[in-house]
């Protein structure tokens, strides 16, 4: 996502957040869900109910009070012939909002916005833009353990044991660095040899990795390989052809820095969804007349 569709997104979401009242007189942040839905991307109102009660049961089952956070109310809209209707809508805080687009459709990249931007403190557009590269880097190195756990089992079946697996990774690396095999490029950027060198790697190499190991999936599978010779002569092959594609666009694999230890990123953004509902403001209780 760009900085200019970062901004768009933004200014989306910044624009239906209004203020209430709050129990202490304080001023409470709350957005509407039917706005909500708009800027969500989402044309039908029964299609976002879904992602609206998959919050709620959210909240619910992690003990969280949901009147502090969801509140059913009632809009009146203007129909075409000018006529008016009151419809259903929902009061939400920035917790609420969080947890709707933690459940909404993930294909939409409105939604993948609004899981950064109502999950940080702060309107600033480059807070939300380094946590939605941190948000994608995680997602990317997962993407890559579900790859390389795909072409173990694929191997496996196809006569190769897990010292073949190692084997045929480590070639893979050597072709995608240059010449450098895996653990020359662990001395190269400071990596531990217990620790997988892909959790030190910048989102575009762990992408680049993933694209090699997905083609050799495809084709271990489509031209049924057998035998760790030629799968992995297949697997070099995809790793070239993938450093190729990033050198024509005057990329190295080897010369990009290192990235921060993905192990304390998840630890960090595992911390700070835990914090997303204390800091959150909550609805003020309802009045008894």
């Amino acid at each position: 996502m760009d900085r200019n569709t970062i901004i768009e997104y933004k200014s989306s979401f910044d624009s239906i957040a209004t203020f209430i009242e709050g129990e202490y007189k304080e001023q409470v942040e709350i957005w509407f869900a039917r706005d909500l839905q708009a800027v969500l991307g989402y044309s039908r109102w029964e299609n976002f109910q879904t992602a609206i009660k998959r919050a709620v049961e959210s909240c619910h089952s992690q003990g969280i009070n949901i009147d502090d956070h969801f509140r059913e109310v009632t809009k009146t809209i203007t129909l075409g012939n000018g006529g008016v209707r009151e419809v259903q809508d929902y009061m939400l805080t920035r917790y609420a909002c969080y947890l709707i687009a933690q459940n909404g459709d993930p294909r939409k990249e409105q939604v993948a916005f609004a899981q950064s931007y109502f999950a940080v403190q702060t309107r600033k557009a480059e807070l939300i833009e380094e946590r939605l590269k941190h948000l994608s880097r995680l997602e990317t190195r997962d993407k890559l353990r579900a790859s390389e756990k795909q072409l173990s089992q694929n191997i496996y079946e196809r006569g190769v044991d897990d010292k073949g697996f190692g084997r045929i990774r480590s070639k893979g690396d050597a072709v995608l660095f240059g010449g450098h095999t895996t653990e020359d490029m662990k001395r190269r950027l400071g990596v531990k040899d217990n620790r997988p060198l892909a959790d030190f790697l910048p989102t575009l190499t762990i992408a680049a990795k993933n694209l090699a190991t997905e083609m050799t999936n495809y084709n271990v599978e489509n031209k049924d390989l057998y035998g760790e010779r030629a799968i992995t002569t297949e697997h070099m092959q995809n790793n070239e052809s993938v450093r190729k594609m990033l050198g024509d666009r005057g990329i190295k694999p080897e010369e990009l820095p290192p990235a921060e230890d993905i192990k304390k990123l998840e630890r960090r953004v595992a911390s700070e969804q835990k914090k997303i509902e204390k800091t959150s403001a909550k609805l003020p209780k309802i009045k008894k007349e």
